[in-house]
């Protein structure tokens, strides 16, 4: 947990302390998580939708009833959770069915995430938003995009 002393580095010469939103984007292995990191050692918080998503997918996840009633009970693995990697390839190999599954997600990821940055009390919010490029619904909540 960042002390005070670190999150007035990032509030320093500000007088507007209106919570920022930046979303983080970039290529695999560019760093994001290196940049995310020392954001959140200065005092930002991180808010990691594929984090979001899995919790949604897990075992009693609040998706999975909807997710079933559109690809059927399959989709499960024996503990419940979403075979994630079954509806990967699912999904890339059916351009209907990624549409349904992002139908269901997105707005879902997209309402967790920005309740939890309403909740927060950090100056600067980060959104680790995979595939951000292609979600400009996502773009129109941040203040700023910062690519790695």
């Amino acid at each position: 947990m960042p002390t005070l002393a670190t999150k007035s580095k990032l509030t320093e010469g500000r007088a507007d302390m209106t919570q920022i939103k930046i979303a983080i984007d970039g290529p695999a292995s560019s760093g994001k998580s290196t940049v995310a990191a020392h954001f959140v050692r200065l005092g930002a918080d991180l808010i990691d939708t594929d984090a979001i998503a899995r919790q949604l997918t897990a075992p009693g996840g609040a998706a999975l009833p909807q997710l079933c009633a559109a690809f059927g009970q399959n989709i499960l693995t024996a503990d419940g959770a979403l075979d994630r990697a079954a509806m990967r390839q699912r999904v890339f190999s059916d351009p209907a069915a990624r549409q349904r599954l992002e139908a269901i997600l997105h707005p879902r990821i997209r309402e967790l995430a920005l309740a939890r940055s309403q909740a927060s009390q950090a100056p600067y919010v980060l959104f680790d938003v995979p595939l951000l490029a292609e979600s400009p619904a996502w773009q129109a909540h941040c203040a700023r995009i910062l690519v790695v």
